[in-house]
């Protein structure tokens, strides 16, 4: 093979290295991939350009795709937003989504909130008052919501962090079996690591320097936002015939929570 064909394979080779790396890059939800802030020159130009009625109604459509996100409680990227909808009134985003917060406010009752400053990344809460004992923005008769709000009590209970299998345990005695597929839920754990974890509402982290491996399960940055303490302790304090306060580090972070909100 001449050095030319050599030099065009590697050439070609290290084109693919680069174009499977740019896959990675947009799949990745974490990333917020080349979002620059517009100069105020900019942001005024487009003012110009743009008439009103044509900036409402790309907020309209801002408003349509973030509600069609949060259909699967997915978490939504400011590059998202900005590639697939905002587009050429990128100068604007700042206006458009200042007007698009308002309306779910007004017209929906939701707040959209930042979970991840650093990637820029957004999910929607209920801003209307919580059912007592029902986690925020959630539907209570949802099969789902039932278990993953087991698990949260479990975890707020146990101090923050438990082990996987502290879990499934308590899901087995609940007659849902980690390992039996589930009329409503089918693969039990796919759900609780991968939906529940995609959608932010827990985290599954392995722990390190262990042989076999294990995996603790935390609150994640939904639940963080959308999940009320008190109310969950309230709850779980009905199901004991207790005051909430007789859990005092419970009682305490739930107070502290609720302080932080307001």
């Amino acid at each position: 093979m001449s050095q030319r064909k050599r030099g065009g394979a590697v050439v070609s080779q290290n084109k693919s290295v680069r174009k499977s790396q740019q896959v990675v890059l947009d799949e990745d939800e974490d990333v917020d991939m080349s979002f620059t802030q517009p100069t105020s020159s900019q942001v005024q130009k487009a003012r110009e350009i743009f008439t009103p009625v044509q900036v409402d109604l790309k907020v309209a459509e801002v408003v349509q795709f973030i509600l069609i996100k949060d259909q699967k409680k997915m978490p939504i990227r400011r590059t998202d937003i900005a590639k697939h909808v905002i587009k050429e009134y990128r100068a604007l985003y700042q206006d458009i989504m200042k007007k698009a917060d308002r309306t779910f406010e007004q017209v929906f009752g939701l707040k959209l909130v930042e979970i991840d400053s650093k990637n820029h990344v957004y999910i929607l809460i209920n801003k209307l008052q919580p059912v007592p004992g029902e986690p925020v923005s959630m539907c209570p008769g949802s099969a789902k919501t039932g278990l993953l709000f087991v698990i949260l009590s479990v975890v707020f209970m146990k101090g923050g962090t438990v082990k996987e299998n502290v879990v499934w345990n308590t899901l087995k005695k609940l007659r849902v079996d980690v390992g039996e597929k589930h009329e409503d839920f089918g693969d039990v754990k796919k759900v609780v690591t991968d939906e529940f974890v995609r959608q932010r509402y827990l985290e599954y982290v392995r722990i390190p320097h262990t042989e076999p491996l294990e995996f603790e399960i935390r609150w994640g940055q939904r639940a963080e936002k959308e999940v009320s303490k008190m109310k969950l302790l309230e709850f779980i304090g009905e199901l004991h015939n207790q005051e909430p306060q007789s859990w005092t580090q419970q009682y305490k972070e739930a107070t502290s929570a609720e302080s932080s909100q307001r």
